[in-house]
């Protein structure tokens, strides 16, 4: 899987929930041949499984690891590996600009973003960082808002059922966002978000070399933010920490991302990010099943208000985009 998808990808900032506007094009060959159909259901299947899974891996390697040096080798080795391979296949490399801007932008989605999910999931279930995490195309409609992106009347009413979700997760005695890690997991949706929108301001490098840069300079500011917070063993790292971590590098960046790049390049964006909405369930389920979290009618309510507020808000966009560019079609 990973070699065969290793053309032209989205950027990392695609890669959690983004609607993915400026892909209007489908590969209809790859759509309409049973082998096309074939790996499409298994790329669906992988990112359904894997991105919903990664929650629980995070919250496994952090039971002996701390948060930066669980995520910083997690991104450097990913990213290492991937620049290697894409170098060997004679993909440019990239500009100083396209750097700089990487790092940028990096920093946001994975330093930030990611970073606060490892450490918020320090006392915050997996399920429960899921269904937040999940209200990242929510804030990107909000943040773009503010930047004079006027949203449609579906949008609000998605961002009124998505933070409706995350008002009923904090209520009630039992889960909640309160705290240091309660707010590091709200606040990394935002990250993303902003780091999305401002991606689409910057040169950035193409396809998966935009991915490996991100990584790769993400991975090296975590030993720093790692040095910077004092993280430190106390206590030799486990099997299955370690096991996690190598989970991480394989499925959750290097298989992962390439199986969501081939399903951009052979379905609708819609299809593509329909991760969006099933990742939170999944990773509901497998905390609950391999993790004894409790599975609450709270948490199952929050994460349905906020499965539908992505819905309604992602379908929005995706008519709109639609919209747009079937006149310029008929133009051509």
């Amino acid at each position: 899987m990973v070699r065969a998808c290793f053309g032209r990808a989205p950027r990392l900032d695609a890669g959690r929930a983004t609607p993915h506007e400026s892909r209007p094009k489908v590969a209809a060959s790859s759509v309409s041949s049973s082998g096309g159909r074939a790996r499409i259901i298994a790329a669906l299947f992988s990112l359904y499984v894997i991105w919903g899974s990664t929650y629980f891996a995070m919250r496994v390697a952090l039971r002996t690891l701390p948060p930066y040096l669980m995520a910083a080798p997690r991104f450097l080795i990913a990213g290492t590996l991937l620049f290697v391979v894409l170098r060997l296949r004679g993909v440019v490399s990239p500009k100083p600009r396209e750097w700089l801007a990487a790092g940028a932008i990096g920093t946001l989605l994975l330093v930030v973003a990611n970073g606060f999910i490892a450490v918020a999931e320090r006392s915050v279930d997996s399920g429960t960082a899921a269904t937040v995490v999940a209200t990242m195309p929510l804030w990107m409609a909000a943040i773009g808002w503010f930047w004079g992106e006027r949203p449609k009347v579906e949008e609000l009413l998605g961002l009124a059922f998505g933070f409706a979700g995350i008002v009923v997760l904090n209520g009630g005695n039992g889960i909640s966002l309160r705290g240091a890690d309660g707010l590091a997991v709200v606040l990394s949706p935002i990250a993303w978000a902003v780091g999305s929108l401002w991606s689409r301001r910057l040169t950035l490098p193409a396809g998966l070399m935009n991915t490996a840069c991100q990584m790769l300079i993400a991975g090296l500011l975590m030993f720093l933010v790692a040095l910077a917070r004092g993280e430190h063993l106390t206590a030799p790292v486990s099997g299955s920490a370690i096991a996690a971590v190598g989970y991480l590098i394989v499925f959750g960046s290097l298989i992962g991302f390439s199986a969501y790049g081939f399903l951009l390049r052979a379905t609708r964006p819609l299809i593509a990010t329909s991760y969006a909405y099933v990742n939170p369930l999944v990773a509901l389920a497998i905390g609950a099943a391999l993790g004894g979290e409790q599975l609450t009618a709270r948490k199952l309510g929050a994460c349905a208000l906020t499965v539908i507020g992505v819905l309604i808000v992602t379908v929005s966009r995706h008519q709109a985009v639609s919209a747009r560019v079937e006149p310029a079609r008929a133009e051509r």
